[in-house]
Order: C-alpha cells, then structure tokens, then sequence
C-alpha cells in the first residue's frame, strides 16, 4: 500500500511492515486523518458517540450547532477512515444507527482526555483571554 509519506533511514520497513506513517508530511493520509478527528464537528461528533449509539438526528442534537450537511459529511469521512459504523435497518421508514467501531473506541478515549482536560482547565483558559483581550485592547 504505498503512503506518499516520508519515511525515515532509520525507521525503513522490511519487506514485511507497513512504512511508518508522518503526520507532518503533506502527502500523508494520516494528516487527514487526524484532521478528521481534531476538526470541529469530527472530535464533537466522536465524542457524542461516546456516549453509545444514535440515530442521526439524535446526534445532531446532541452536537448542538451542526447543519445537518455538515454531520452528514463528518460522520462519511469518519466512516471511510474506520471509526464510526454506519448501519442502516430495513424499516420504513428507514432506521440507521450511527457507533464507534473499535478503532473509533480507542481513538476516542484519547480524545475525551483532551476534551476531559480542556473542560477542567477553561478557568484558566478565561482568565488568560481576559488578560490577552485587555493587553491588546484598542483605545
């Protein structure tokens, strides 16, 4: 499979590994990835789906601010790198249920460490916006 990545002298597969992946090469696709994932409605999208399985809409309402165009688009591109599995009932009207697959799982736990750890520290966070907001006042 090739990568269009950068890969080091020192870390060159063998002939049986995968080539090491660099997020910081352009050409890489785990920068899309990753992109997918710390984006805006990715991460809130992931992190929603934390919390267990939903419809479409109920997602939507739980990631308050998404136009349905945008989680339509961020749950395909979350499908296509493996981490959310879309499943579609045979209803009428039609059900599909939208979950984290493994993967998603354990890229997920990472994220809601972060998601975790901004969340605890948004008093400092505000108090540093005060601060910059009144040193680069206009007046």
């Amino acid at each position: 499979m090739a990568t269009d990545c950068t890969v080091h002298e020192a870390t060159s597969p063998g002939p049986d590994e995968q080539p090491a992946f660099d997020v910081f090469t352009r050409a890489c696709p785990s920068r899309d990835t990753l992109g997918n994932v710390t984006g805006r409605w990715g991460g809130l999208t992931l992190g929603a789906l934390h919390d267990g399985t939903f419809r479409f809409n109920e997602l939507r309402r739980r990631v308050d601010g998404v136009s349905e165009k945008m989680l339509s688009q961020t749950l395909h591109a979350l499908e296509r790198d493996g981490l959310v599995h879309r499943e579609a009932q045979p209803t009428n009207p039609p059900r599909v249920d939208y979950a984290l697959t493994p993967l998603g799982q354990a890229v997920t736990e990472r994220l809601m460490g972060l998601i975790e750890l901004v969340e605890e520290r948004m008093p400092e966070v505000l108090v540093a916006r005060e601060r910059y907001d009144a040193l680069h006042a206009e007046g």
